[in-house]
């Protein structure tokens, strides 16, 4: 996988991450950047993140006002 300077995950490798999950799911994470008006490699990162750390960013803190 290739990586940014910041170590961000690029939009062909959220793609092939994407692929190789069920359907439901990704549907649920394509919804959820086009809702969120959000690249869905950062979907997919906060996804990954949220899973592996309850302290780290989630989608509720993407849209103040508009997570609850």
């Amino acid at each position: 996988m290739q990586t940014t300077s910041l170590e961000q995950l690029s939009a062909a490798d959220a793609q092939a991450i994407l692929d190789r999950l069920p359907e439901r799911i990704r549907i649920a994470l394509v919804a959820r950047a086009a809702e969120i008006e959000y690249p869905i490699e950062t979907v997919v990162e906060m996804a990954i993140a949220s899973f592996l750390d309850s302290e780290a960013l989630g989608f509720a803190d993407c849209k103040p006002g508009r997570g609850q």
